[in-house]
């Protein structure tokens, strides 16, 4: 199966030099779960034209530094190709930005939070428990950075994961073949906390020190990674 991922935005430019972009991630990620797939990048916000989202095997949006309510030129046609991709029943994933446009664009209100900055990993509650997530566990820990959540999740969205900080941090969507997460289950702990220092000065110091330490906490990201890569293959 070919993934084209749809690169929103880029690792910050500072850490750039140790970790790499966000698509060699992802194709890390899945590779570690044992779910190989054909890549192909596509870096929308760095003027890449769109492909014809209904010709597609499966999609993967990125994270970026965006939000869906700036106004850069390839956000509306980003939208466009989320609604076809959707009508078509291709398969799709959003990660981070990518879930909170695939919520905008689908129906859902996405702003900044008034919660603040959400870094480090993270703990999610299993809210529901769709086909593909093979598990019977109460909560996954998964690592986040974000200030941005959808408030209010479209209609045709069901929330599988969600805490006291983000309740709607995973969204299965009524097709049956689209799936999106706030958290980043490609991020690896050097990443996360390298990104959460960066993040110092913005965010307060206590919040980048807890997300520093929650390292510690035991990961689901290859499991998840596993899950839904089942769930864009099957």
């Amino acid at each position: 199966m070919k993934l084209t991922i749809i690169q929103t935005g880029d690792v910050p430019a500072t850490l750039r030099p140790r970790f790499g972009a966000y698509p060699p991630m992802f194709q890390r990620m899945f590779d570690e779960a044992g779910q190989p797939f054909e890549y192909e990048t596509v870096a929308v916000y760095d003027g890449a034209e769109f492909p014809d989202a209904t010709q597609l095997e499966g999609i993967l949006i990125t994270g970026s530094a965006a939000g869906v309510y700036d106004d850069y030129p390839w956000l509306a046609p980003l939208r466009a190709f989320i609604r076809s991709a959707y009508a078509a029943n291709t398969p799709m994933l959003g990660i981070c930005f990518g879930h909170q446009i695939m919520a905008d664009a689908l129906g859902g209100d996405v702003r900044k939070s008034d919660k603040g900055w959400g870094l480090g990993r993270h703990t999610y509650e299993v809210k529901a428990r769709p086909g593909f997530l093979a598990t019977d566990l109460p909560a996954l820990s998964i690592a986040c950075s974000h200030q941005d959540q959808v408030l209010v999740p479209p209609r045709e969205a069901e929330v599988f994961l969600g805490s006291e900080f983000t309740p709607n941090a995973g969204l299965v969507y009524a097709n049956g073949r689209a799936l999106s997460l706030q958290p980043h289950p490609e991020f690896r702990d050097d990443y996360t906390v390298a990104l959460a220092e960066l993040r110092r000065g913005k965010a307060p110091d206590g919040v980048v020190d807890t997300a520093v330490a929650s390292v510690a906490t035991g990961s689901h990201s290859q499991d998840m990674a596993g899950w839904i890569g089942n769930f864009l293959s099957r």
